[in-house]
């Protein structure tokens, strides 16, 4: 066969003498566009230089990853027996060149390059960029540990950047209710990668600075590539993050990735799930400090009761010794009732701790938020957004709103909406 010819798809002769276009099968039209781009002599012999990023070798031995620049990327494949003569393999963010050919994946339907030999061309323009911001903020001082500032021991009100869909964010829920069921949750929700991500996760950090109250924020996002994580390391996001006014932790990626928003912020986290639980103390441990405490606070009566009762005793012993019979009994007299004042004060006190106590640990479950709603309260949020509504100005009649009690949820609609007197006359 002649070069540049290739062999069409089976077509029914009728069907050039009918007005209706032959029909092609998905397989035999994918077929037809990888001989077509097989027969292409320029893309038989190609070299592409990108940037590198998700790379993944199965245990197959393959090599798969994605070369791109600012406008376009495109997949690569290398097969077992040309990954063992590389000498590394290339990781995300380095800039490397690529030969092969071009082809396409009929069983997915994608084109891609079909590499047979790599060299690297440098470190790529995102670690690059990730070098210049770390030189630049760390020579302002943005990084010093002595801007470092404590968290606070019994947070509230925690805030959390975070998507509100991902997996990051339900590990920090599910420690919060495990470790300190007491801490509001106030989600600041945001993009956490795409080219969007760094203007959206400045917006939420401002968020959470103008809200009331805000103990301590979370900027939480689970581990991917360098590319996923790339919004943590954008120098406003750094910049923002060192500007916080409330104590930050960052527990975004994995433990061996490298997040400019660590160097940041007050506190590193290898993960969310490691954030949430250095943000609240574990109330096991508190139930355990109070218990201890109030075993502690016994003990402490019943050494002093001792002590008073050697006293009492000694002073008994004085009295027979040195005063006449009659002196003697009277005195004894008054010392039994002044023992059992002192017995009954003490037992009294010892009973008002107790009352204390069981009334401490009744205060901690009933402040709880589920203690709350279970005393008729319910929190309303607006239905399009998800937002707590806290004042009459965020709804007006027929807004959806969604109202949270204790045992579920239910969908309502706003009739009318009044405002009371002061509230009227202070706006």
């Amino acid at each position: 066969m002649s070069a540049g010819l290739s062999i069409l798809p089976h077509v029914n002769p009728n069907s050039f003498f009918s007005q209706q276009p032959p029909f092609w099968t998905v397989a035999e039209l994918t077929r037809y566009i990888r001989q077509t781009l097989e027969s292409d002599y320029r893309l038989k012999d190609v070299w592409v230089t990108g940037e590198v990023s998700n790379v993944a070798r199965p245990s197959s031995g393959h090599l798969y990853f994605t070369i791109k620049d600012a406008r376009a990327s495109l997949r690569c494949v290398m097969w077992r027996s040309q990954v063992e003569h590389l000498p590394v393999l290339p990781h995300d963010g380095e800039r490397i060149e690529v030969h092969g050919h071009i082809s396409v994946y009929e069983a997915g339907g994608a084109y891609q390059l079909y590499a047979d030999s790599m060299r690297t061309a440098g470190e790529g323009e995102a670690f690059r960029e990730f070098l210049r911001v770390k030189g630049l903020l760390e020579a302002e001082g943005l990084f010093n540990p002595e801007r470092k500032r404590e968290l606070p021991h019994f947070p509230y009100r925690i805030g959390v950047v975070a998507s509100p869909t991902s997996a990051g964010l339900q590990d920090v829920i599910q420690v919060l209710e495990r470790r300190f069921p007491l801490a509001a949750l106030i989600l600041a929700p945001s993009q956490v990668q795409g080219e969007d991500a760094p203007q959206q996760i400045v917006a939420a950090l401002q968020l959470l600075q103008e809200a009331a109250d805000i103990d301590v924020i979370l900027l939480v996002r689970g581990g991917g590539s360098a590319e996923d994580l790339r919004a943590f390391n954008a120098e406003e996001v750094v910049r923002a993050v060192a500007a916080s006014q409330i104590p930050t932790i960052s527990g975004v990626g994995h433990e061996t990735d490298l997040i400019l928003t660590d160097f940041a912020a007050d506190v590193r986290a290898p993960t969310p799930s490691a954030a949430a639980e250095m943000a609240v103390p574990d109330r096991s441990a508190l139930l355990i400090a109070v218990k201890e405490a109030r075993l502690t606070a016994a003990g402490l009566f019943s050494e002093q009761l001792r002590r008073l009762r050697t006293a009492l005793d000694t002073r008994l012993g004085r009295l027979q010794l040195a005063s006449p019979r009659a002196q003697i009994a009277d005195s004894r007299q008054r010392v039994d009732e002044r023992l059992r004042q002192l017995e009954l004060h003490l037992q009294h006190r010892i009973q008002l701790l107790e009352k204390e106590t069981r009334t401490l640990a009744r205060t901690l479950e009933a402040i709880g938020p589920a203690g709350v709603m279970a005393r008729g309260y319910a929190l309303i949020l607006q239905k399009e957004d998800g937002r707590i509504i806290r004042s009459v100005r965020q709804v007006k009649p027929g807004t959806e709103v969604q109202v949270r009690v204790s045992d579920g949820a239910f969908d309502a609609e706003v009739r009318s909406v009044q405002a009371d007197s002061e509230s009227s006359g202070s706006q």
